[in-house]
């Protein structure tokens, strides 16, 4: 059963994350990138400390010891500085982008994961070199105009998979560490949007009536897509192999077309929605692999 639950963690997670797109990108419409992310992930955190407080009183909190504070302090660190990156690059792109693109773009981070395992020394399976192959073709079908061109705002996106493909592993880290999976969320939410809220003020000078128009937008990112999904994210993780859960979170980008065209009425064209297929089956058919080589190598 602990599986199942890890599971439907990473399956409702899909669901948040692939409807924020939509609310994400109707944000951009009144504020800038720095000023949203700031708002809502600012927003998480402070929605988890309460959170944090009743599961303490009923005894469901992590560890408490000295050591594991540590790790849960450096993790939350580490994590908010990866998050603020890789969500600065997709928030940015997705203002140039729409909603269902970006969430097929944002897919490839399960294959970025692979391939960065074989910088640190990790052997990839050998299919897996198959499948990034196809996802490229779905890229290059979903993003790549007439004349050869990618839109800034694909690229974007794509820079922000990657660093959500490093926010994966970093998690993956501090969980084998011992860290505390909410406090270690609680803190990530609170140091990227710090980090957030100083860009904001540098390069961006929000008026608060532009923020009250986003604030419904804000809200549904910042207590769900932040507070959450990121939440259920580390605790899904904890209970749940890094292949199947990484495959359960690639969903996003079905969720992210679907809430794309109900709700924003978007269009795919025939060659975008190839691209589309391509992608997520690249996505699916390498977490579906076999993993025996790299069992083998360990």
């Amino acid at each position: 059963m602990k599986d199942h639950k890890g599971s439907l963690m990473l399956l409702f997670t899909a669901l948040i994350w692939g409807t924020a797109f939509v609310a994400q990108s109707k944000g951009m419409d009144h504020i800038g990138p720095f000023t949203y992310n700031a708002l809502r992930t600012l927003l998480g955190g402070v929605v988890l400390i309460p959170v944090i407080v009743v599961f303490r009183r009923k005894g469901l909190g992590g560890n408490s010891t000295a050591a594991s504070l540590g790790v849960t302090l450096r993790g939350g660190g580490v994590c908010g500085g990866v998050l603020f990156i890789a969500s600065s690059f997709q928030q940015m792109g997705i203002a140039s982008t729409t909603a269902g693109k970006a969430g097929f773009v944002t897919a490839l981070y399960v294959l970025i994961v692979p391939i960065i395992g074989l910088v640190l020394g990790r052997r990839p399976r050998a299919a897996l070199w198959l499948c990034a192959a196809v996802a490229v073709v779905g890229f290059y079908l979903l993003c790549v105009g007439r004349r050869f061109h990618i839109s800034h705002g694909d690229l974007l996106v794509l820079a922000g998979a990657f660093f959500f493909a490093v926010h994966i592993m970093v998690i993956d880290r501090y969980n084998k560490l011992g860290a505390d999976g909410m406090i270690m969320s609680c803190i990530q939410f609170l140091v990227a949007g710090l980090l957030m809220l100083l860009c904001m003020v540098i390069f961006e000078r929000p008026e608060l009536s532009s923020i009250g128009d986003a604030r419904l937008s804000i809200i549904y990112a910042g207590v769900m897509s932040c507070g959450l999904a990121y939440t259920l994210q580390i605790l899904g993780q904890r209970r749940t192999e890094p292949a199947l859960a990484t495959m359960l979170m690639s969903l996003e980008s079905v969720f992210a077309a679907i809430s794309g065209w109900v709700i924003l009425h978007e269009r795919l064209s025939a060659k975008e929605l190839c691209g589309c297929v391509l992608v997520f089956a690249a996505v699916l058919a390498a977490q579906l692999l076999p993993e025996k080589s790299e069992q083998a190598d360990k």
